[in-house]
């Protein structure tokens, strides 16, 4: 069906601009009637146009789709005929583009797909996972559980999501200020100073010398040096984008960093397993389990770790040994997983796993964070000592010349 833009008026009188599939301009104003928006104009978009308004729509938060699967879990708890929880949630999403796009699942819906069909139509909202989870309790009749599981897991993504950014935001933020600090002393307070110094009449000692060479560097090629940084950075954005090669060497550093490296094995780790655990308690084969869980490791290393672990899963071998093989788990996540096997309760001993990692992954953060903060702390320190030896060194020197 052909997509349209619209303008329309809502119930308060406010105005409204979406993205909704429709299979004519008929459809499209009663659909919005039902919603109590008033269509003003609208527009057919051709299929470039309309995978452009997708990829710069506003983004759906996490904590609005974990608002929706409460809803159409409550919804189905209570008897509501799946048809009309969607038509609920799509008239009472406060994101626009989450109620555009859900008024497209309904018209799915409503068409004879099921519900995981019609959400995979939009993998840039939906991840793999949900599908998968939904597509489980289609198969077993039991949504409910579907929709309870995949509330859990956007609950345990947010939280992930906010893990990592206190992970990296804080360190960004000190060295930003050691850099501005650095900058500003060598840009603007040593050069005020470095006149007086050379006029002293007397030979400056080496550690002076150094800062006067530092200080020149900085005023006279500050903008080469964050040109340069910033190409590096363009490079690094581009090589990992166009070759897979030069993405595995990146990412193989990026895990051997002193203090980053622990922390990104442990959050690509704890993502696998959650999801892992998630899967498999819904009632899914343990290759799909794999399939889509591997899928959530952003390091490329992992990640054909991970596939090794599905081939040997594939060929036999029990699932213990397969990631005892990969070398990328403790010894004590394999030994449960290698119990949960004998005892036959694979799936609450994968449930404590994610557990394990969670609060691996919490302790590997405060840890980092902990170590970091003192860590440029002592360097900007050390920055500032060596700025107040260089120059008040020869000025002490000078005044006990000039006492003798």
């Amino acid at each position: 069906m052909p997509k349209y833009s619209y303008k329309a008026i809502n119930a308060k009188g406010r105005p409204v601009r979406g993205v909704v599939t429709a299979a004519n301009e008929s459809e499209l104003f009663n659909r919005l009637q039902e919603t109590g928006m008033n269509l003003l104009d609208c527009k057919e978009m051709n299929e470039k146009v309309g995978k452009l308004a997708a990829l710069t729509a506003a983004k759906v938060k996490t904590r609005d789709l974990i608002q929706m699967f409460v809803h159409l879990e409550q919804l189905q708890k209570a008897g509501v005929p799946l048809l009309d929880a969607l038509s609920d949630v799509r008239d009472t999403a406060e994101s626009t583009r989450l109620r555009d796009i859900m008024g497209d699942v309904y018209s799915e819906v409503s068409s004879g797909s099921s519900l995981s069909n019609a959400l995979a139509k939009h993998p840039m909202i939906f991840q793999p996972i949900f599908i998968s989870l939904l597509n489980a309790g289609e198969e077993t009749g039991n949504l409910t559980s579907s929709f309870a599981q995949v509330i859990r897991h956007l609950k345990w993504t947010d939280a992930m999501s906010a893990k990592i950014k206190k992970a990296t935001r804080y360190p960004k933020i000190l060295i930003v200020v050691v850099i501005g600090v650095v900058g500003l002393m060598m840009g603007y307070v040593v050069p005020e100073v470095v006149g007086f110094l050379k006029n002293i009449g007397q030979e400056l000692p080496g550690i002076t010398l150094a800062l006067i060479s530092t200080s020149e560097f900085v005023v006279n090629y500050w903008a080469h040096v964050l040109g340069s940084i910033v190409a590096v950075m363009a490079i690094m954005r581009i090589g990992r984008a166009v070759s897979e090669g030069f993405r595995y060497r990146t990412d193989y550093v990026a895990l051997h960093l002193p203090v980053m490296g622990p922390v990104i094995r442990k959050i690509s780790l704890s993502m696998f397993c959650q999801t892992f655990a998630v899967l498999f308690s819904s009632g899914l084969e343990i290759l799909k389990c794999l399939d889509a869980a591997k899928k959530t490791s952003t390091n490329l290393v992992i990640t054909e770790a991970l596939e090794n672990v599905r081939t040997q899963v594939q060929e036999g071998s029990p699932i213990s040994q397969a990631l005892n093989n990969s070398g990328e788990f403790p010894s004590l996540v394999v030994r449960m997983i290698k119990i949960g096997e004998e005892s036959g309760n694979l799936t609450g001993v994968l449930e404590q796993v994610a557990e394990f990692y969670d609060k691996d992954v919490n302790e590997a953060v405060d840890g980092m964070i902990a170590m970091i903060e003192p860590m440029l702390t002592v360097i900007l320190g050390g920055i500032i000592m060596w700025i107040a030896a260089a120059v008040f060194g020869p000025v002490y020197d000078s005044f006990g010349k000039m006492g003798v």
